[in-house]
This record gives C-alpha cells, sequence and structure tokens, in this order.
C-alpha cells in the first residue's frame, strides 16, 4: 500500500521514490494499493492550496491509479479503529490510518516516514 507522498512522487516521476519502492511498484506480480484515505488526504490538500495538480483530484485520483494498476483500497471500520488504538508516535491522521489498514489488511506501506517507521506494521522504503 502506497504511502500519500510515495503514490504522488511515483504519479510526478520524482527521485525521491526510493529505489525498493521503485522496485516493488514495477514487479507485475505484486498488488499495489492506493487507501481510501490517501484520496481524502489529496483531496483535503488541493482544497487549501497546499498540493498542485494538473486536474482535480476527482479526475487525477482515478485517472492515475488506473494507468499505474493501482488498486483502491477502503477504509474499514476495523482499520479506523486500529487506528484509533496505535500509540502516539504519529499525530498525523491520514498516516495513523494508513498504518491502521496495514495492519488489518495485512499490507506492507510504502512511506518514508521515519515516524511512520516506528509502528509494528510491515514498512519498506
Amino acid at each position: 500500500m502506497l504511502d500519500t507522498c510515495a503514490f504522488l512522487w511515483l504519479i510526478r516521476g520524482d527521485a525521491s521514490l526510493s529505489p525498493a519502492a521503485r522496485r516493488i511498484i514495477s514487479e507485475a506480480e505484486n498488488e499495489i494499493y492506493l487507501s481510501s484515505v490517501s484520496a481524502w488526504e489529496i483531496g483535503v490538500k488541493y482544497n487549501l492550496g497546499k498540493l498542485q495538480l494538473p486536474v482535480e483530484p476527482s479526475i487525477f485520483v482515478p485517472r492515475e491509479t488506473t494507468r499505474h494498476r493501482i488498486q483502491p483500497l477502503d477504509l474499514s471500520h476495523s482499520a479506523a479503529l486500529a487506528a484509533s488504538n496505535l500509540p502516539l508516535h504519529h499525530k498525523d491522521p491520514f498516516d495513523r490510518l494508513l498504518v491502521g489498514q496495514a495492519l488489518v489488511e495485512g499490507l506492507i506501506i510504502l512511506s518514508p516516514d521515519p515516524l511512520v517507521q516506528k509502528y509494528a506494521a510491515p514498512i519498506c522504503w
């Protein structure tokens, strides 16, 4: 599952995306997910003027996930509740929800965030 920044770096061809993350994403046998939490984060930051996109998020996110064979992943109640029980290593609600979702769904998070890496969820970067 991609962290929001990993998704955006992938789309932009940004060198900030690690070689390991780039390899994992490119391997056809891997299922790559973008959480609805990341779609929400992109929409919020776009609407606050903190994120520039070529088109509005309602067009951008579906178009780019399809183009890069990324599957959408809805947030379940179980994942939201798991996030609410996490230690407060990270105060960002988007990242806490991604960690809770990874734990419940048994997914690896591709994230460079050192605070996300403090949790017990499997993380790669």
